[in-house]
């Protein structure tokens, strides 16, 4: 189960393999920088799904649901493993 600080850590990961600065982001998502290091850094206090949905578009990632299973399937390890 991914919580904001991990979502964070793959945001800011995913940002710097673009060269992409947080100025850059924050430009283009309309929001303020010191919010995307808060979020970076699982350290926001709020910030809205659309919010967190766009900055993952500009950066190439997407936001995913499933059901929590107890066990892993297989295609998750392969997928665990990919990513």
């Amino acid at each position: 189960m991914a919580d904001i600080e991990e979502i964070g850590k793959q945001l800011r990961a995913r940002r710097r393999a673009l060269g992409m600065s947080q100025i850059e982001v924050a430009a283009l998502n309309r929001i303020n920088r010191v919010t995307l290091s808060r979020l970076e850094n699982g350290k926001v206090p709020e910030i809205g799904i659309r919010k967190v949905m766009a900055i993952c578009a500009t950066l190439g990632l997407e936001l995913t649901i499933k059901v929590v299973s107890q066990r892993p399937t297989l295609q998750d390890l392969v997928n665990e493993q990919e990513a």
